[in-house]
């Protein structure tokens, strides 16, 4: 049983690493993502922090939008990779 909490705390953690590389890869292509993610780590007074949750929903279309953007400009790679998702999805299930 602590096997299988380890394995999966294990896949959690993994699991949060590849979103935020994700992340970090879109800041460092897409203007927008920069934009918003610098705006989103500055320090915010009291008055700022009942926006927060605005601001997170601001933060998550733009990253959507830009990943949409990415794929559409990359489709290629964007189906390479995918393709290889499904792959490795079905050799890790086996």
């Amino acid at each position: 049983m602590a096997n299988f909490f380890r394995r999966a705390f294990g896949d959690a953690v993994i699991s949060a690493a590849a979103l935020i590389l994700l992340i970090l890869m879109l800041v460092s292509v897409d203007d927008r993502v920069r934009e918003r993610v610098s705006g989103f780590w500055g320090a915010p007074s009291s008055s700022e922090i009942v926006g927060a949750g605005r601001e997170v929903g601001s933060l998550v279309t733009v990253v959507f939008e830009a990943v949409k953007d990415q794929s559409v400009a990359h489709a290629p790679l964007a189906i390479f990779a995918l393709a290889a998702t499904v792959l490795v999805l079905f050799m890790v299930r086996t």
